[in-house]
């Protein structure tokens, strides 16, 4: 479904805010090509992980080719790790039994723990660990220059440096803990900053930058909403927050379920925390300005009043919140099984998603509430 609608001028910032989720990621490229066809064009973009990769595709690219460098990385990703040798993916052939579907996804799973993802990650060897004193750069069990071949053919990382659109990606920095965000007006961005972001241990490498070492930012916050919502000076903002983890879930019955439900909690309980906050702050901000305009002018010139007075604003905020629901038979490998055919599951569940967000016109129109605040989420019920 293509929805025909226009870059919201209500708005000063669009921002297209991308989760961590390894493999689940085509999802948020089916969101992308919604938004595109609909012609709502972020302005800022962030992510983390492999929301931080996406971002790059996006940001690192003209309008017009977006969509098709998006495809071009998750069709060469998903590729069978055996190349020609490898079983293909058939759109013709429709697997609707689950219990094949759990094989095909396990055996999936499997290949590409063992051999990599192609244009990805390779198995390291020979192996990291064997010997103390390891350099950090190598110390993990995949190799990630296949990754890094795959970026640099892929994205422009001048267009993404020369200022059309804002772009933040986030790392944790491994000495200090601190989670870090690199962003395009603070930063020039290169192929390292998205490494970086994606570094998730021990499966991939720490990346150096500027004698640093970071990790996966998904470590400390797996969403970077509050960085895009508390950064200055606040603008109207209309933030779609792509979630790839589902925090409402079942009752686990066994312990597979019980791994997938710690999963999804885990790296999706920062996002609702996250919203959480920035409500409970945008309540407060609202309430003191209003506050403030009936305050004399002898109260106004208090420090009190004064500091109090910087931190409130007047921006309003819409979040659109699209969570991808995953299916029965997933799993928990759901994250690094890259297969042909349910990364097109993934894509068309993002597409579909975003585009049913945007048939709502409430989504883009400014909050008129007291806050100054709308929450939507328009995203699928639990499939399968």
């Amino acid at each position: 479904m293509a929805v025909k609608t226009s870059t919201p001028a209500q708005f000063d910032t669009v921002a297209l805010v991308l989760q961590g989720g390894g493999a689940l990621g085509s999802y948020q490229a089916g969101v992308y090509e919604a938004l595109a066809r609909a012609k709502v064009t972020p302005n800022w973009i962030a992510g983390i992980s492999i929301g931080a990769i996406n971002t790059a595709l996006i940001a690192g690219n003209p309008e017009e080719t977006r969509v098709e460098r998006l495809r071009d990385f998750w069709e060469k990703v998903s590729e069978p790790p055996l190349g020609p040798f490898g079983v293909h993916y058939n759109p013709a052939v429709q697997v609707t039994n689950e219990m094949v579907r759990v094989a095909l996804n396990h055996t999936r799973a499997v290949g590409i723990a063992t051999l990599g993802a192609p244009g990805f990650f390779k198995p390291r060897f020979p192996p990291s660990g064997l010997w103390g004193g390891e350099d950090p750069a190598r110390l993990s069990y995949y190799d990630v220059a296949p990754v890094k071949e795959t970026l640099e053919r892929l994205v422009d990382f001048d267009r993404i440096n020369g200022g059309g659109m804002r772009m933040s990606v986030g790392a944790v920095n491994v000495r200090t803990g601190e989670l870090v965000y690199f962003d395009t007006t603070t930063h020039r961005i290169d192929v390292r900053h998205v490494l970086a972001s994606g570094s998730l241990p021990p499966g991939f490498p720490a990346t150096e930058i500027d004698g640093e070492y970071y990790w996966d930012g998904g470590i400390v916050s797996n969403t970077p909403l509050q960085w895009v919502l508390d950064s200055k000076p606040h603008r109207d903002t209309l933030a779609f927050q792509v979630d790839l983890w589902n925090a409402k879930g079942e009752l686990p019955r066994d312990f597979t379920e019980a791994s997938v439900r710690q999963k999804d909690i885990q790296f999706a309980s920062r996002s609702h925390g996250a919203l959480a906050q920035i409500l409970g702050a945008q309540k407060f901000r609202h309430a003191f300005r209003n506050l403030y305009r009936q305050m004399p002018a002898k109260l106004k010139a208090t420090p009190e009043a004064e500091s109090l007075a910087r931190e409130s604003h007047e921006a309003v905020y819409n979040v659109v919140q699209l969570t991808y629901r995953s299916r029965s038979y997933e799993g928990v490998s759901k994250d690094f099984e890259f297969s042909r055919r349910t990364m097109e599951e993934h894509w068309r569940a993002g597409f579909d998603d975003a585009s049913g967000a945007l048939s709502h016109p409430e989504t883009l129109r400014r909050p008129d509430n007291i806050e100054g605040f709308g929450l939507f989420d328009f995203s699928r019920s639990e499939a399968g």
